[in-house]
């Protein structure tokens, strides 16, 4: 018994087929930034500059949609990860810990053991990327326009 072997033409060209199709998937392109309700009262200009830089992206109503967010499946991974950073932390709806994700304490924690930004975010904006004394400074703003 012998097998067949599918040529290599015939993949590449279901996979483009494939992926001229997922284009028409409407989920992932609808790119809305909502007005901004109330941001924190920041307690110095350079809190708000760090979590522009590591956090806007996917924490604000700001998020500046790059050309792949446009290009399915990758849209639809970028899409979800705004929809559920806006959710559970929206720094231009901003509730004053109303949402667990505004908490000084889980900003801290996510922010120290690296969790945020993401590593596929960081990869893809290396300006994301903070320095520990960056991240420090950036969780002790948070803490104290959080008290105020």
């Amino acid at each position: 018994m012998t097998k067949r072997r599918i040529p290599l033409g015939k993949i590449v060209t279901a996979i483009i087929v494939i992926l001229v199709l997922i284009q028409a998937v409407p989920y992932g392109r609808n790119h809305i930034n909502p007005p901004v309700l109330r941001e924190p009262a920041w307690d110095r200009p350079a809190t708000r500059e760090l979590a522009m830089r590591a956090c806007f992206g996917c924490h604000s109503n700001e998020t500046v949609w790059p050309w792949y967010s446009q290009v399915a499946p990758i849209s639809w991974l970028v899409q979800h990860d705004v929809d559920e950073g806006r959710r559970k932390l929206n720094f231009s709806d901003w509730r004053n810990g109303a949402r667990k994700g505004e908490r000084p304490e889980e900003i801290r924690e996510e922010v120290t053991e690296g969790e945020m930004p993401p590593l596929m975010y960081r990869l893809a904006h290396p300006q994301a990327r903070l320095s520990e004394e960056q991240k420090r400074e950036l969780v002790d703003g948070v803490a104290r326009f959080s008290r105020r």
